[in-house]
C-alpha cells in the first residue's frame, strides 16, 4: 500500500473515532453505585453515599490490640522512628531499628537472635555434659552451650568486611567458618598489599590492559596474585612431600589451618583461625585462586598429584553440629557457606540449628537455596520448627557492622 493511500484511510478513520468520543455520554461520580449496591442510588449528585466504611467496628485500643496479637502471634509494637530533635544517640537510633519497620525491624530481630544465641554460649554447664562433648568432638576447642557456625561469601572478604570477620575471629566469638576459596585466598591476598576503592562503571578492557582485576567496585592489583604463588607454592610442595612421606591425609580445613600459620600475620582471619583452634571449611577449595596454585603444582609433578580429601570434612562439619549442645547459625551472603551450614544441622537430633540469622539480597522466586527463606530451611530440618529464625534482606556491607555492634563487640566493650 502506498503512502497515499494510507493517508485516504488514516484520516477518516481518527476523524470518525474523534466524533465517537465526543458523543459519547459523559459518567459522573455522581452516577456510580457505591461498593456491594445492586441497583443506581436515585439521591442527588452531591449527596454523601453509604460505603463500606460506614459500617460500625469497635475501634478502642484494647480491641485493635487483641486483633494484632492474634495476627503476629506477639505483644503489638507501634510503629516509631528515632527522633533527632533532642540529639544524636547511635546507641538509641540502633534500638529504635525495632519499631521503624519494613527491613528496619528485621535488623532488630537479628540483633535479638544473635544474643540469643551469645547468651545460650555463655550459660556455664555441668562436668558431665563437658565430658560427653568432648567424647564426641574431635576439635581441641573448649565446648560452650551453644556452637556458633558463621558462614559468608567470598565478597565479604574483597570488601572491608574482612577487618569484622579478623575481629570475631581473634576474640574467639564463632566455632566454625565457611566460606568459598575467594574467600579464603583474598585474606591473604591483603596480607601482600591492599585492595582499592574503584567504581562499578570502570572499563574492562583498559582494566585488562592494566592488570587490574575488578570485584563489584573494588580494584584487585594483579600483582597480588604473584606474590600468592610465591607463598602457596612452598606450601603445597610440603603438604605434597608430607603425604607421600608420612601418609598424611590433606583436607581444606588442615590446608587452611597451615596457610593461617606459615602467613603469621595478625590483620589475617585465618591466622586467627588457627590460634584459636576454630576450623575453616571450604568444600569448594579449588574453585579460584587456590585451584589455579594446585594446578601450578601438577605441572611440575605430572606422576605425582596431591590429594585434598573433601569427604573427611563433611564428616568432620557434620560431626560439630552433632556433637553440640545448640547450634547457632550466622550466613553473611550466601551460596555454598549458607548451605554448607544448613546441610551441617540437618544432620542433627533432633534435626536442626536452634537459631539462625540470614543476611543477604538473595530472592525465593527461583527456587535457589541461596534465597531461600528460614521456613524452607524448617521443612528440610535444617532449623528447628521451635526456632525463631530471621533473614534481613540487605546489602552485607551496610547491615553486617551494624549487627555486630549491637552483639558481639558489646562483649568485648561492654
Amino acid at each position: 500500500m502506498s503512502w497515499p493511500m494510507l493517508q485516504v484511510v488514516r484520516v477518516p478513520s481518527v476523524r470518525l473515532c474523534s466524533r465517537f468520543i465526543a458523543t459519547f455520554p459523559p459518567i459522573s461520580q455522581s452516577n456510580r453505585s457505591p461498593p456491594g449496591s445492586a441497583t443506581q442510588s436515585s439521591t442527588e449528585p452531591n449527596e454523601l453515599r453509604s460505603t463500606y466504611r460506614d459500617v460500625p467496628v469497635n475501634v478502642s485500643s484494647g480491641s485493635v490490640e487483641d486483633k494484632i496479637t492474634t495476627l503476629t502471634s506477639r505483644d503489638p509494637v507501634p510503629v516509631k522512628g528515632y527522633d533527632f530533635s533532642h540529639s544524636i544517640d547511635y546507641n538509641k537510633i540502633m534500638e529504635s531499628m525495632r519499631t521503624i519497620g519494613f527491613q528496619a525491624s528485621h535488623f532488630g530481630a537479628a540483633v535479638d537472635e544473635v544474643k540469643r544465641m551469645l547468651a545460650k554460649k555463655l550459660e556455664p554447664f555441668t562436668e558431665e555434659d563437658r565430658r560427653a562433648i568432648m567424647e564426641k568432638s574431635w576439635t581441641d576447642r573448649a565446648p560452650s552451650k551453644c556452637t556458633i557456625f558463621l558462614g559468608y561469601a567470598s565478597s565479604i572478604i574483597t570488601c572491608g568486611l574482612r577487618e569484622t570477620m579478623c575481629f570475631l575471629a581473634k576474640n574467639n566469638m564463632v566455632d566454625c567458618i565457611v566460606t568459598t576459596a575467594g574467600g579464603i585466598e583474598e585474606d591473604f591476598m591483603k596480607c601482600f598489599g591492599d585492595f582499592y576503592v574503584g567504581d562499578f562503571r570502570a572499563n574492562g578492557a583498559d582494566m585488562f590492559k592494566m592488570r587490574v582485576n575488578r570485584a563489584g567496585n573494588i580494584f584487585v592489583p594483579e600483582s597480588h596474585y604473584y606474590h600468592f604463588t610465591d607463598f602457596m607454592q612452598p606450601i603445597l610442595e610440603d603438604m605434597m612431600d608430607e603425604q607421600n612421606k608420612h601418609g598424611m591425609n590433606w583436607t581444606p580445613s588442615k590446608m587452611i589451618a597451615k596457610m593461617g600459620r606459615e602467613i603469621n600475620d595478625e590483620s589475617s582471619v585465618y591466622y586467627w583461625a588457627y590460634k584459636n583452634n576454630i576450623p575453616v571449611f571450604s568444600p569448594a577449595i579449588t574453585d579460584g585462586g587456590i585451584g589455579d596454585e594446585i594446578l601450578y603444582l601438577h605441572q611440575r609433578n605430572k606422576n605425582n598429584n596431591l590429594r585434598i580429601d573433601i569427604a573427611e570434612d563433611s564428616n568432620h562439619i557434620i560431626e560439630l553440629a552433632q556433637s553440640s549442645i545448640n547450634t547457632g547459625m550466622i550466613t553473611v551472603g550466601a551460596g555454598i557457606g549458607k548451605h554448607h551450614i544448613c546441610q551441617a544441622n540437618a544432620h542433627r537430633t533432633p534435626e536442626g540449628a536452634d537459631y539462625a540469622v540470614y543476611l543477604n539480597t538473595a530472592q525465593e522466586f527461583d527456587g535457589s537455596d541461596s534465597g531461600a527463606m528460614p521456613e524452607e530451611a524448617v521443612s528440610w530440618g535444617k532449623i528447628k520448627g521451635t526456632a525463631k529464625p530471621v533473614k534481613v534482606f540487605g546489602e552485607a556491607s551496610i547491615i553486617f557492622p551494624l549487627l555486630v555492634a549491637e552483639t558481639f563487640a558489646k562483649m568485648v566493650y561492654p
